[in-house]
């Protein structure tokens, strides 16, 4: 029985290339998961996605964050997501690709997000971790930081982080570490 559905689809396979179509490349399980994620994202005006590799890779793609409050207001920081094939099982990874002064982001762009990590289940979705990441720059959180200078600043002066996020985003040195502009 199994032999004579790989014959049926072969035949039929077939029959579609002779008709001069391209043949039909079957999507995973997460390619479809994702593609109904991103159809109905529903994104904050501040917060943009694209696909720098085209449509036809949904699997990697770039959200664009402009927070409209908070410390991090008028700053732009982009963030790279990378979904595996066995997505929604397997939360996506994400990299944040703007040097950041942030306490849950350390400078090589990882981000502490729990739901990116052992919070991950699969009903959750791409709206989630983008709304996720949007919180970060409202509320930076000093408690489960990457950033440990940062957090501690955070915790112990408020006034000296705030200047602090202002000097990176304006494009300048915190302590040693110089940070782009990303106003």
């Amino acid at each position: 029985m199994i032999r004579l559905f790989k014959v049926k689809e072969k035949q039929r396979e077939a029959a579609e290339n002779a008709n001069g179509r391209a043949p039909v490349k079957k999507q995973s399980a997460g390619e479809l998961r994702l593609h109904k994620d991103i159809s109905e994202l529903n994104l904050p005006k501040s917060t943009t996605i694209s696909f720098p590799n085209g449509k036809d890779d949904l699997m990697n793609f770039e959200v664009s964050i402009r927070p409209d409050e908070g410390y991090y207001l008028g700053g732009t920081f982009l963030f790279t997501f990378q979904v595996s094939p066995i997505y929604p099982h397997e939360a996506p990874k994400v990299k944040c690709k703007t040097k950041v002064y942030h306490p849950n982001i350390d400078l090589e762009g990882n981000v502490c997000l729990n739901i990116l990590r052992e919070d991950w289940k699969p009903v959750l979705n791409i709206n989630t971790i983008i709304y996720g990441l949007h919180h970060l720059f409202t509320q930076p959180n000093h408690e489960d930081p990457l950033n440990h200078d940062a957090a501690a600043v955070l915790r112990d002066n408020p006034k000296m982080f705030e200047v602090n996020v202002r000097r990176a985003m304006a494009g300048g040195y915190v302590g040693q570490t110089y940070f782009p502009r990303c106003m």
